[in-house]
């Protein structure tokens, strides 16, 4: 006969699936290890992001407005180009770019977040 009470019942644990488990990192057990690492490979490319935009930045500023801007042999071979980088006008079109390269740098740390 059918018993409706031991139709009911749990027929017992069922075999464990036969796929492993990630490996973990240690720190936090349900992390996976290559998350973690995702994480530290995302945050030394928005640092290296961060350093190359500051010192170009930098340079762009401060460079057009040093000898070495005008006075190179390089300069010397095209006197039309020596006149246009000479020129006021383009050092500060060159400085403001590098004042927004230190900008879009900073701002890139400022409002920098984990992935989730």
């Amino acid at each position: 006969m059918n018993d409706p009470v031991s139709a009911s019942q749990d027929p017992g644990p069922t075999p464990a699936s036969s796929s492993p488990a990630p490996e973990t990192s240690g720190l936090h057990p349900d992390e996976p290890v290559t998350r973690r690492s995702q994480i530290w490979m995302h945050r030394v490319s928005v640092l290296l992001f961060v350093l190359v935009s500051a010192v170009a930045g930098v340079l762009l500023v401060l460079l057009p407005w040093t000898p070495e801007w005008t006075d190179n042999n390089l300069l010397f071979s095209f006197p039309l180009l020596h006149t246009i980088v000479s020129s006021g006008f383009f050092r500060g079109i060159c400085s403001g770019l590098g004042l927004l390269d230190i900008w879009i740098g900073f701002w890139e740390a400022l409002h920098y977040h984990e992935m989730q």
